[in-house]
């Protein structure tokens, strides 16, 4: 006699159906020694409520001929969300945000904010999800799994690209240690500032200003360019290394 599904949290409240054959009239269906909330009846079936319950219990049926053979149902804990990374994405969606915990090995879906997305199990402690194109904003991030649900500690932003309006000083030395002061909007996610194609050292001052230290790169020109978790954008004009 199955049961389907055969797990579900701790807490109970979830459907269940058991299938077989007798089962006319079943007037109690166990979850161990707690009896379900039956809702619907049929010779082949009972549809119930789960009671709450713990580890790996018995369920029964019993009818007036009796009590069917047990069958195993395991309850499974909430989830648990530790840490969520990166914190926020582009407002187009598409990035890969990394949920570690305890209890995702049944996640069925990752919520950002209404929004449900089919996440990717790597363990019981980790899993991964893209994350959907939304409006720029904090929203909730939650994991769905069989045992419950979880939502992290902190809000999950959706960025807008960055727009990168100028910076000072325009020229610096092949040696590199030029600090460049970069302004513009959307800044304060900044995850990386290049010289060219050489990583620049930077700090973010604010969400119009980063400061970076240009790299040590040969005379000539290069664009100075900003990523942010929302996306990335070019400085209008050229940095000058001089001779």
């Amino acid at each position: 006699m199955p049961i389907s599904p055969n797990q579900g949290s701790t807490g109970g409240g979830f459907a269940a159906t058991l299938t077989g054959t007798g089962l006319t009239g079943a007037t109690v269906v166990r979850f161990g020694t707690k009896p379900a909330t039956i809702t619907a009846s049929s010779p082949t079936s009972v549809s119930v409520v789960a009671p709450s319950g713990a580890g790996v219990v018995d369920a029964t049926v019993t009818t007036p001929a009796g009590t069917s053979n047990p069958v195993p149902f395991y309850y499974v804990l909430p989830p648990v969300v530790l840490d969520v990374s990166p914190s926020s994405g582009p407002v187009a969606g598409g990035a890969t945000v990394t949920v570690t915990g305890r209890g995702l090995a049944t996640a069925t879906s990752v919520l950002f904010g209404g929004t449900a997305v089919t996440p990717t199990v790597l363990s019981d402690s980790e899993l991964t999800a893209v994350s959907p194109a939304h409006a720029a904003g904090e929203v909730a991030l939650a994991v769905v799994a069989l045992g419950g649900s979880a939502t992290a500690a902190g809000a999950f932003g959706f960025v807008a690209a960055p727009t990168v309006t100028g910076f000072s000083p325009v020229t610096g030395l092949p040696a590199g240690g030029t600090l460049v002061d970069i302004t513009g909007t959307g800044l304060s996610t900044t995850t990386g500032v290049t010289f060219g194609a050489v990583p620049a050292t930077f700090a973010v001052l604010s969400d119009t200003r980063v400061a970076a230290v240009a790299p040590a790169q040969a005379p000539g020109t290069v664009t100075i360019a900003l990523t942010t978790t929302g996306g990335s954008d070019t400085a209008p004009g050229v940095f000058l290394y001089l001779l």
